[in-house]
């Protein structure tokens, strides 16, 4: 049950994540790497600021610095002409330095019996584990609905319009490079405020914490579309949230089973990536394959 339980709500908390990942995936069609630092940089600057007794304000903060990484990679990418994963690898490696800074030099900080917002809930007489659920779920909500908002606003048209025809949207007059800053500016936010969470729920932030984030939130977003199927932007939104959780459960079934050791995780990881990619490919070919047989058949019987 603890297994189950801790999977939801690790679910929800990373959901923000995948949230961020489909802004820039999806809607801009750009595959940013940012997301790997600006993910420590909301769990460093979180972790910092609750250890200094203002655990909302680090959320808050986690959601200022990640957004200042989306600015600095969409600068490097529209002002400066340089290609977008090597935009988001220079920002990710420069991350790490400033990661550091942020910390104290230090690698981790513990914040154990350090007041958190996950403890602030539990003050209200709920259990550990329905705190944690609880402020999980109302996040990822919070997040969701923001994010639903803000995409009907004209400003969010516009970086709609840009990521599906950025040429007629140029032509519309419209600031393409803002656009685009404004969208990874508000995609690593997210992606920030998830590692600010994550810290405070683990009780710890490291510096190595957002190793293999993009693949977590890619997996996230491309399960949720293979269950609930591409249907607008709102659930998308949702599907991305839905997939986290199963992708949580599925990761928590693979290292309950034994069958791969705890350092294969991010093997495992990037083996449920690759067969959720693939599977519309398959169902593409399963289909002309039905249809030849069918066309056959019906040759045969004529």
């Amino acid at each position: 049950m603890t297994l189950v339980i801790g999977s939801l709500q690790l679910g929800f908390l990373y959901g923000i994540l995948a949230l961020g990942i489909y802004v820039t995936f999806r809607i801009l069609n750009i595959p940013d790497l940012t997301a790997e630092g600006s993910f420590t940089l909301g769990l460093a600057a979180s972790a910092v600021c609750t250890l200094a007794g203002h655990p909302v304000a680090g959320i808050v903060a986690a959601a200022v610095a990640g957004a200042l990484a989306g600015c600095v990679t969409g600068v490097l990418q529209t002002k400066m002409g340089i290609h977008a994963v090597l935009a988001g690898i220079l920002t990710m490696c420069g991350l790490y330095t400033i990661n550091l800074i942020v910390m104290g030099s230090s690698p981790n900080i513990s914040l154990i019996n350090v007041p958190t917002i996950f403890k602030a809930a539990e003050s209200l007489g709920l259990s550990k584990e329905a705190a944690r659920l609880v402020i999980a779920i109302a996040a990822a909500a919070v997040c969701l609905v923001l994010l639903i908002l803000f995409f009907r606003t004209h400003l969010g048209l516009c970086i709609r319009a840009t990521g599906d025809n950025e040429a007629m949207v140029s032509a519309s007059s419209i600031n393409v490079d803002a656009m685009k800053i404004t969208a990874l500016a508000f995609s690593n936010a997210l992606v920030a405020v998830s590692g600010g969470l994550i810290a405070q729920y683990q009780g710890f932030a490291d510096v190595n914490s957002g190793s293999g984030m993009l693949v977590v939130g890619l997996a996230s977003v491309i399960i949720g579309e293979v269950i609930v199927g591409k249907r607008g932007l709102e659930i998308g939104f949702f599907s991305s949230i839905f997939g986290s959780i199963i992708y949580r459960y599925i990761i928590a079934a693979a290292t309950k089973s034994q069958i791969f050791p705890a350092y294969a995780l991010k093997l495992v990881s990037a083996r449920i990536v690759a067969a959720a990619l693939a599977l519309p490919a398959i169902r593409y070919q399963m289909g002309l394959s039905k249809m030849k047989r069918t066309r056959e058949r019906d040759m045969y019987e004529q």
